[in-house]
């Protein structure tokens, strides 16, 4: 790579070349005349554009974040550390957060999202906490685009890569596919860990004369400043950015992993605190431990491990290179982490030592290359809120969209062969689900389960957002965004408990953009507190545009819940035949935003209807109720695809077929209105089950042995090969992939 030329003070304030490194002439300015009084050299200017980054500082966005609900009663670690953490009983903990790797992901699909893997795991073993699971959420536009199909085979490579050979199992996620994602996919990865809570540790560095120490992977020119390419927006020329993409090694980050455990678990006594080196790399790491605990750094920029010859302090502070932590360790005891990391065979160094007098400073060839306050770096960044405009498309009037078709049998094989139907098994099998040994419930599954082990304990985990419904309406499909997550997490037999976030966003610059951030956040936060599931951390991704192109608002919800007693652990695939079919939750003609309305309208609009936080949660509840009570054998939430795409998924595992009848339409089959789930009953409890449920249920029919599907409608009669359309539904994804069109 070519050396970066460091121009002077002068030159970088009268060519404005901070520009092109993310910073404004306000900022700029602020820098120079305020907080510094001087004009800042090359490399301070570097280190500023780095961390007053949208993806470090969340200027943009705080203001929006503290609307989030954060006090919820199980919290032990709220946002502001490397990830949540909660509590779950017998002095047991859980940690877990989610992060955005999008815009690296759409330059080198393949690294860019196996390194969204390895950061978000260093993020969970900084707390202390041994990964135990992780899972993907991933948004791509339509697979008749042939670059599409290329990054969706490379980001679940990438994925698969790391995740398998780090020991630490792939078990959910979810995948949806639009056109507005063209140019901009979305990769997301969340990561689970446990830990005992009297391990828990935090990224700070205090004490006057305690070490620095930096630990494993060497520091190269990968992903120099990537924290400001991750937040800009796209223009087709910049789709050769890949120095700004870095490369993983999950061999050496499994050793990482155990190493820093080692320290935590077995040297919490010395060690003052540890954090990842993520976005913006050495100087984000290390200003940030420094500033929570009102303390600054001096660094020798000599002793960092490099991996290439001649790198300017530029470009050591702000590489992203993969694979490295940030320890402070009390003075005197640097040499029993030293060996510990020896031991791995990763490197360990002392580079440098916490001052008191707040400045950050770092040196290189016997200079001082940087001397600026820490606080300037992390706690001066200035805020910025924006004006809020809502939406022309709200005003609209809009006709309801009534689905019309000639052959429901039709209509319902084409329904299961679209993408984001489709069963994504082609894409599970490539990873390793079931590493640790601890999955019950695996990729497929409402949600995922991962048991506990010494406890009858096990944790439930999703991922969850259809960014379709926040786009007709932010507020609503925000909250509809958390109650699908907690709807999944209870169908598995769990009470959510929290959750974290990515928020995937256009141009907060856009008035209309930062209104769908902005009320989708509020609709989220009620959410959550009626669900007792606080928003324990996570992370922003704006600017997700391409030549002013922006996606749907696409805020993901990453939730957890617990199960207390591994016996209520449930399925969502019917178990034989005979069993009675309800469907819990009342049907409506809620077509907007729905799978049926883009298939057949190629486009989506309408308002939000018939949604209501209290009835989701009396429906939730009733359906935790009838598991703990044993009155079900499977439970099924009803989502993309309405109760037909349900129903049928609930017979595919053991093929089995179905006779019912309905006083629903037809149309109704594909209606997605919220707070429903397909449940069947053994005949054995359905008295106890409808007693419990009153007339929040309805029978839809009993399973069969004979793997056909027979059900009479209000004003049609449904008769399918359930083979038939199972083969289409497992299929369908890969038949789009080899698609020419």
């Amino acid at each position: 790579m070519q050396k970066q030329v460091e121009l002077t003070p002068e030159a970088i304030r009268d060519q404005k070349v901070y520009r092109d490194w993310g910073l404004t002439d306000g900022e700029y300015d602020l820098i120079a005349t305020k907080l510094l009084q001087r004009l800042p050299n090359f490399t301070e200017t570097g280190l500023y554009s780095g961390m007053w980054s949208e993806h470090c500082s969340y200027k943009n966005s705080k203001p929006i974040l503290r609307k989030f609900w954060t006090k919820g009663s199980r919290v032990i670690q709220g946002p502001g550390e490397g990830a949540g953490v909660l509590d779950i009983n017998d002095g047991q903990a859980v940690v877990f957060k989610a992060e955005s790797h999008n815009h690296p992901s759409f330059v080198e699909p393949y690294e860019g999202a196996a390194t969204g893997v390895g950061g978000i795991i260093r993020d969970i073993f900084s707390m202390g906490a041994k990964p135990i699971a992780s899972l993907d959420s991933l948004r791509f536009g339509e697979l008749t685009n042939p670059k599409n199909r290329f990054l969706l085979d490379k980001v679940v490579a990438g994925i698969a890569g790391y995740g398998n050979c780090i020991g630490i199992p792939t078990v959910g996620g979810e995948i949806s596919f639009d056109q507005c994602y063209d140019g901009n996919p979305l990769v997301n990865v969340m990561c689970v860990g446990i830990m005992d809570q009297k391990d828990i540790e935090a990224g700070r560095a205090h004490g006057t004369g305690n070490s620095i120490i930096y630990v494993g992977a060497k520091t190269g020119r990968d992903g120099i400043n990537g924290a400001t390419f991750a937040s800009s927006q796209f223009s087709k020329e910049e789709e050769s950015d890949r120095s700004a993409v870095q490369v993983g090694d999950p061999f050496m980050e499994k050793l990482l992993v155990d190493a820093c455990l080692e320290i935590t678990h077995h040297h919490s006594d010395i060690l003052v605190g540890i954090q990842d080196m993520g976005a913006a790399g050495l100087v984000s790491s290390s200003a940030e431990m420094a500033a929570k605990a009102n303390s600054g750094v001096d660094l020798n920029l000599d002793l960092v491990p490099q991996r290439e010859p001649g790198m300017t302090p530029y470009e050591i502070m702000l590489s992203e290179s993969q694979e490295r932590m940030l320890l402070c360790v009390k003075q005197g005891h640097e040499q029993t982490v030293l060996d510990v990391f020896e031991k791995y065979g990763l490197d360990a160094v002392v580079i440098g030592s916490v001052n008191d007098d707040g400045q950050y400073r770092l040196s290189q060839h016997g200079e001082v290359v940087c001397d600026i306050p820490t606080r300037t770096l992390v706690d001066d960044v200035p805020e910025y809120t924006h004006p809020l405009v809502e939406p022309a498309r709200f005003k609209q009037d809009v006709d309801p969209f009534i689905p019309e078709f000639a052959d429901l049998g039709k209509l319902v094989n084409q329904m299961l062969g679209q993408a984001t139907i489709a069963s994504k098994q082609s894409v599970y099998q490539q990873y390793d689900s079931r590493v640790q040994a601890n999955t019950v419930l695996a990729p497929g599954s409402d949600s995922a389960v991962v048991r506990i082990r010494g406890t009858k304990k096990s944790l439930a985990m999703t991922t969850d957002c259809n960014a379709r419904y926040i786009y007709l309406d932010p507020f609503q499909g925000g909250q509809i965004a958390v109650a699908e997550a907690a709807r999944n997490i209870v169908a598995s037999g769990a009470i959510p408990i929290g959750i974290t976030d990515c928020l995937n966003f256009g141009n907060p610059d856009d008035p209309e953009s930062y209104f769908e951030m902005s009320k989708s956040a509020e609709g989220i936060a009620k959410a959550c507190e009626q669900f007792d599931a606080p928003v324990i951390g996570g992370n922003v991704s704006l600017y997700n545009e391409t030549d002013n192109q922006a996606i749907y608002p696409t805020p993901l919800i990453g939730m957890v819940g617990l199960i207390e007693d591994n016996q209520f652990i449930t399925r969502s695939s019917a178990k034989q035949g005979d069993e009675l079919v309800y469907v819990l939750g009342a049907t409506f003609d809620d077509y907007s935003g729905s799978e049926i309305q883009k298939m057949l309208a190629g486009k989506i609009s309408g308002k939000i209807e018939h949604f209501d936080l209290a009835t989701e949660a009396t429906n939730q509840k009733l359906v935790h109720e009838a598991i703990v009570k044993h009155l079900v054998d499977s439970v099924h939430d009803v989502s993309e695809g309405g109760v037909i795409v349900t129903l049928l998924e609930t017979l595919f595992d053991n093929e089995l077929g179905f006779n019912g009848q309905t006083d629903l339409t037809r149309e109704q089959l594909f209606s997605e209105t919220q707070s429903r789930f397909v449940i069947t009953v053994a005949r054995q409890n359905q008295a106890a089950f409808e007693q419990l449920v009153g007339g929040h249920a309805t029978m839809l029919g009993t399973t069969t042995d004979d793997v056909q599907l027979d059900l009479k409608l209000s004003n049609d009669h449904l008769k399918l090969d359930v083979n038939e359309m199972k083969q289409t539904w497992k299929e369908g994804l890969s038949w789009l992939m080899k698609s020419k069109v």
